[in-house]
């Protein structure tokens, strides 16, 4: 399994529009934080999660080519706004790409993509999308077997995904205890860190490293981190195993 990190940042990116604090201007360009998302290659199937504002930008920097599936953990605009870039892999692909997703995010893309998902659409591109509502804690995307895990990003239910013994978690506030049983044994734990300051949707840095700690995965590494987050001091205080991820990063995992 390959896992490319195609975005780390929180909703407002780094740099922030108009902001010139130290992590903004940094000439580190690991604080350099585009709207998460991430590439996962299984052979040669290729499942991408979300799909934020930069996903253009993102898929010709690290060269995506082929989507096989798309997998949505919520509809807030970070995470959804690039969804008609995809159209560009339809064209390559010469097919439709199925998008799973729970029933409520997938209402919420067919309101907010109207255009994308209302019948007869006359003009203009339009991904072509097939909707394959997840249902239950295992699904099957492109062949490759998921599970989808309900976390809590303050009051809004959110789906983190495990393939194996990764798993991809992002903005999270609390996770059950069902679903923490259900992140046991990984070898590598995707999970939002967002700043050191509390905040109501998301965990904070000494939170995220909390249940690190409880689920103790080989690895872990951080992703959603505001421009309160910088990325070579912060890292320098996490113990062994634990990283903030960057933009560009790409992992190789081997079960």
């Amino acid at each position: 399994m390959r896992v490319t990190f195609l975005g780390t940042g929180t909703s407002h990116g780094i740099p922030s529009i108009g902001c010139q604090c130290r992590v903004c201007c940094s000439p580190d360009p690991r604080d350099v934080r585009t709207r998460c998302a991430v590439a996962i290659q299984c052979g040669e199937r290729t499942l991408v999660i979300d799909t934020p504002p930069e996903f253009r930008q993102q898929a010709i920097r690290s060269h995506l080519t082929r989507i096989d599936a798309l997998l949505m953990t919520h509809a807030h605009a970070d995470h959804i706004f690039g969804l008609d870039d995809v159209r560009r892999n339809n064209d390559m692909q010469r097919g439709v790409l199925p998008v799973h997703a729970t029933t409520r995010t997938l209402a919420d893309l067919a309101r907010v993509f109207h255009y994308v998902f209302a019948p007869g659409q006359i003009g203009g591109g339009v991904p072509r999308l097939a909707v394959a509502p997840i249902e239950g804690e295992r699904f099957t995307a492109a062949g490759i077997e998921v599970e989808a895990i309900l976390v809590w990003h303050g009051r809004l239910p959110v789906t983190g995904f495990r393939i194996g013994r990764f798993a991809y978690v992002t903005d999270v506030s609390a996770i059950p205890p069902a679903s923490l049983r259900r992140l046991r044994g990984l070898h590598t734990l995707v999970l939002s860190a967002l700043r050191p300051a509390p905040h109501p949707t998301h965990f904070t840095l000494a939170q995220a490293l909390a249940v690190v700690d409880d689920l103790a995965p080989e690895r872990a590494y951080f992703v959603h981190m505001t421009h309160q987050v910088a990325h070579a001091e912060t890292e320098a205080t996490f113990p062994p195993g634990v990283r903030l991820a960057y933009d560009g990063l790409i992992l190789t995992l081997t079960d």
